[in-house]
This record gives structure tokens, C-alpha cells and sequence, in this order.
């Protein structure tokens, strides 16, 4: 299982229906170990713009073919988030600055495809196949991204034009895109709009290249327009189709980070096991320290739920509809605890790799100062989890049954993404959360199973009063438990779709009762609660199945057998 279901460029084996799919991936590793790791950190160092990936994305036709509905572009072509989003995860692979191109340009598009502005969908598609990237035009610098309080305006030019007046900040592909999705209001009626700008239009100008800690290839920027002359065949949409465009867009560009993380996640350990393998210290391997391998299990059983999460979240995204919405909470839970995970997982390698994870010739460095940024794109995690805590009650409290959602990744135009459905989260159902664990009786999962009854009682027999439902980080805390257990229903729904051994699946339940046990004490111990609070929260401290024997057989079986298994070209 080890390199079968985590990524190993080098043993490429992921079945695609079609070649063009299959030849795009290959392509793009190819891309990346032709260059290096010794050009990527060095064009990194010099904060190089990544000219030669931008041509290459032309010649491969890659943006055409993955992000375009089949609608508007050729045999090939279809908004397929199965393999939008295997893309992402090979981009995160070689460096998140490469996937932040991708990610923005997936936002760009967003509010294009929403829209109802035909002329602008045909121009994209052509835009697509010469090789354009686009960006995404929200944030504001005094108010980030509060829709709300946006100040970008379109004000009436008389003659049935306008002219568009207003700053952008932290922009992604700012400097080059080809049309920058912008949202706004209408000066007049104070209604939203989205419409799209030239970043090399003579009205549109670029203020300067913002620093940020990593991702140095990349471009974030900020932009004025200054009088820019704006057409109706400019204009996405208007009104709620672009209030919801935006939250739509997000949505999906969020997403998308979770792979990229997986990504990263999985680079970064491949590196730091070899560097540990051929370290010697006191005439041992560092991987023979128990500590270590210690380390290297937990790690892989995090970045294991890690995908296995993602990718079942996926086919419930995949197979969304009006009817269908559970994935308003499956994609939240996505961007936060997945990229978040990913920060740990790295975390953790730093202990083992050391000062060399500072050297900036090792990949490490790149998922060093790298990764703590995904979960604070599009969206914080707090953002996330305020959303999050919405579905407590339906979940645990209203089951309603749905039909079985198989593992999708099929072959199909994933165009309901672009007319999702906005509405009240109280009318998202969901079926009854404890199928996931029918015939799963491993040790850990039967601990994990008690914690989540504790919880269940805790909100049935000692319900948060109004005070503390009043409190937003009482809430929030509370929420990270509620987290754990829809991360473990989609994990355990996804191990029909995948050959996972149960010493793997016991050791991912093992990092699990700890988590939940320590989020159990931060919220004994940062806030006041009831006596019966205190009783069910000391309950859900539980300690997990500690077996020696299993990680003895889950490092010589799987983790061990990574030694050596990739190592990136120079």
C-alpha cells in the first residue's frame, strides 16, 4: 500500500480513462524533474517568476484542457475536479508556489463560468487555449475579504458604460493575468457585481509585488483601477448570481488547497526519512531511534486520513445537486483540517531532519515556509469552523437517507459547481453518521467511538447554555470535536474504496483519540463550565490503544519500505 496510494512521481501508476489526462500529469512530473530541486530553490531564492511553467502550461495545453467545461472547449476538455484537484496535489508535490499559479487562476475562472456573460465564456476558452492565466479580484486591503464592505465601485458613465474606480490587495497573478475577475458594487443601486479587467489595460495599474514569507514565485499583488472603462459585455453578473458567485468561487478555490497540502506533506516526509536513514549519530541510524520511527508512523498515518479524507470528500463534491448539499460541510472541514494536518505532519519532520530543514537547498524549506499558508488562504480556519459548528444539530440529530455516493473519478463535467445552490445550512441533512463504522472493530476505532458518544451526550444531557452558545471561541473549541468525527466518517467510507491495511487505520484512530482528548481538556480547562460539563469532558480524555507490535509491523511494512523510494533530480 505504502507508494500505491501516497504519491511517488517516480512510480507514476494512476489509471486515467483518457490519455490526454494521463499525458499531462506525466508531462508536468517530467516538467519538474528535468528542472530540479537545485533550479526550483535557487528561482526561488531570486523570486523569479516562473516564465518557462507558463509556456509550458501553454505547450501542454494544460489550463485549456483541465479548467474549461467541455462546453467551450475541445474533445478533451471538462471542469473535471477529480483530476483538477490530482493536479493540484502534484503541483503542491514540487512546490506550492507553482500550485498558488494553478489555484488562482481555478478562482479567476469561477466567477466567469457562474456568470451569464456568454461573450466573456467564449473569449476565456480562447484565452485558455493561448495560454492565459487569470486571477481573482476580491480581497481589499482595509477590509480583506468582507464582501460587505467592498469598496470597489462601477459608477454610470451616461453613454451606457462605466467606469471602474477601486484598489485590490493581495491578488494572486496580478502582474499577468489575462482577466482578473473583479467584484464590486454598482454606484447607484449599491448591488454587487463581478466583472472582469486586462492587468495590462493602461487604467489598470499595478502598485507593487507584495513579500510574503514563501511561495516567492509567485506573484501577489496590489492593484488600483483608475477610470477603467468597463462595457456590458465586461460584466459577469450583478445582484445575487454575483453575491453567490463569490461564495461559490471560494468554495471551490478552497478546496483545492487540501490536496496541495497532501502534497507538500508527502514531499516533505519522503525527504526528511531519507536525510534521517543516512544520518548517523552514535553509530546508529537516526531512523533506528525509537523516537523517530515513532515520529515517521505518526506522520504516515496522518498524511494517510489526510487523502483518504480529501479524496471522499471529493466524490461528495463530485456528486453534489440541490438535493445533495452535505458537501457545504465536507469542503470546510477540507480546507481547515486537512491543510492543518499538513502543518502538523511538517511540524513534526522538523523534529527529525533538524537544522537541515533550514538549508534552502532541500525541498523541506520550500514545505517549511510554505505550508503554514493554506490554511489561511481563502478563508481562515476559524472562518471555516464558524461555518463548520452550523451542522451539528442535523448531523448528529436528523438523519435522512440518501443514496450510496461511489468513489468518482469518472470521467465527467463537473458543471453543478458552477450553479450551486445557496440557501440556509439548516436545510443540509445527512444521513446517519455511525454507518461509517459497521464491521470496523480495531481497537482505537472502538475508543474513538466512546469519545463521540461522550460528545453526543455531552450536547443532548449538558447542552450549551445561551451564554456559552453566545461565545464564539466556546463554540469554536467545541466545533474541533465535532471536526474529528466527520473526518473519521469519510475515512472509514473510503476504506471500501481503497486497500488500506487495518494497522495503518488503527494507527490513524490512534493520532485521533489523542486529539480529541486534547481538545476535550482545552475546553475544560479554557472556559467555564457546568459540573456536568466537566464530568463529560474528563470522560472524552481518553488515552488510545498503545501496541508495539502493530507499529513494529506498520514501520517494517509501510514505512520503512519509503527509504529511499523517491528522491527529486538535482
Amino acid at each position: 500500500m505504502a507508494m500505491s496510494f501516497l504519491l511517488n512521481p517516480k512510480k507514476y501508476e494512476k489509471k486515467h480513462p483518457d490519455r490526454k489526462t494521463g499525458d499531462i500529469m506525466l508531462k508536468t512530473i517530467q516538467f519538474f524533474e528535468d528542472k530540479g530541486l537545485g533550479s526550483l530553490r535557487e528561482e526561488d531564492r531570486l523570486h523569479k517568476w516562473y516564465d518557462d511553467f507558463i509556456k509550458f502550461l501553454k505547450r501542454e495545453q494544460v489550463m485549456a484542457t483541465l479548467l474549461t467545461p467541455a462546453e467551450y472547449g475541445g474533445p478533451d476538455s471538462r471542469f473535471d475536479l477529480s483530476r483538477v484537484c490530482q493536479y493540484n496535489e502534484i503541483l503542491g508535490f514540487y512546490s506550492p508556489a507553482y500550485q498558488y499559479c494553478y489555484q488562482v487562476t481555478i478562482l479567476g475562472l469561477g466567477p466567469i463560468w457562474m456568470g451569464d456573460n456568454e461573450k466573456v465564456k467564449q473569449k476565456t476558452a480562447q484565452l485558455l487555449k493561448d495560454g492565459a492565466i487569470f486571477a481573482f479580484g476580491l480581497s481589499e486591503r482595509a477590509h480583506g475579504a468582507d464582501l460587505y464592505s467592498n469598496e470597489t465601485k462601477l459608477t454610470p458613465a451616461g453613454d451606457g458604460t462605466y467606469r471602474a474606480n477601486g484598489s485590490k490587495y493581495y491578488i494572486g497573478n496580478a502582474n499577468k493575468a489575462a482577466l482578473v475577475s473583479t467584484f464590486g458594487k454598482h454606484e447607484d443601486t449599491g448591488e454587487f457585481v463581478f466583472f472582469v479587467v486586462d492587468s495590462q489595460h493602461r487604467n489598470y495599474k499595478l502598485i507593487k509585488k507584495i513579500h510574503v514569507s514563501g511561495g516567492h514565485q509567485g506573484y501577489v499583488g496590489e492593484y488600483d483601477l483608475i477610470e477603467y472603462p468597463i462595457t456590458r459585455d465586461d460584466i459577469l453578473s450583478s445582484g445575487t448570481l454575483a453575491w453567490d458567485s463569490a461564495l461559490s468561487t471560494i468554495n471551490i478555490g478552497k478546496f483545492q488547497l487540501g490536496f496541495s497540502s497532501i502534497g507538500a506533506s508527502t514531499h516533505a516526509m519522503l525527504e526528511a526519512i531519507n536525510h534521517a536513514h543516512n544520518r548517523i549519530l552514535y553509530s546508529r541510524r537516526v531512523t533506528d531511534f525509537p523516537h523517530i520511527k515513532k515520529i515517521f508512523i505518526d506522520v504516515y498515518a496522518r498524511i494517510t486520513a489526510m487523502k483518504l479524507y480529501a479524496l471522499r470528500s471529493l466524490d461528495y463534491f463530485r456528486s453534489s445537486s440541490d438535493q445533495d448539499r452535505r458537501y457545504l460541510l465536507f469542503n470546510p472541514i477540507q480546507k481547515m483540517k486537512v491543510t492543518t494536518q499538513g502543518v502538523k505532519v511538517v511540524q513534526m519532520l522538523h523534529d527529525v531532519i533538524a537544522a537541515r530543514g533550514f538549508e534552502q537547498e532541500t525541498y523541506f524549506s520550500t514545505a517549511l515556509s510554505e505550508i503554514e499558508m493554506l490554511p489561511r488562504l481563502e478563508g481562515t480556519t476559524h472562518v471555516n469552523m464558524a461555518q463548520i459548528v452550523k451542522f451539528v444539530h442535523n448531523y448528529f440529530f436528523n438523519p435522512v437517507d440518501y443514496p450510496e455516493i461511489p468513489r468518482r473519478d469518472d470521467p465527467c463535467d463537473d458543471t453543478y459547481i458552477f450553479r450551486q445552490k445557496a440557501g440556509k445550512t439548516a436545510t443540509v441533512t445527512f444521513p446517519d453518521y455511525r454507518r461509517a463504522y459497521q464491521g470496523l472493530d480495531l481497537p482505537n476505532i472502538k475508543i474513538f467511538r466512546e469519545q463521540m458518544d461522550l460528545l453526543i451526550e455531552f450536547l443532548l444531557k449538558a447542552t450549551p447554555d445561551d451564554k456559552q452558545r453566545k461565545n464564539i471561541d466556546y463554540m469554536l473549541a467545541l466545533g474541533e470535536m465535532f471536526t474529528l468525527v466527520v473526518y473519521a466518517q469519510l475515512i472509514l467510507e473510503n476504506l471500501r474504496h481503497y486497500q488500506i491495511d487495518n494497522v495503518v487505520v488503527d494507527q490513524i484512530f490512534s493520532f485521533m483519540v489523542r486529539e480529541f482528548a486534547q481538545f476535550a481538556l482545552h475546553q475544560l480547562s479554557n472556559f467555564i463550565n457546568s459540573e456536568s460539563q466537566q464530568k463529560y469532558l474528563k470522560l472524552m480524555m481518553k488515552t488510545p490503544d498503545i501496541s508495539p507490535t502493530r507499529e513494529q509491523e506498520l514501520w517494517e511494512n509501510h514505512v520503512a519500505k519509503l527509504i529511499g523510494a523517491y528522491t527529486m533530480n538535482e
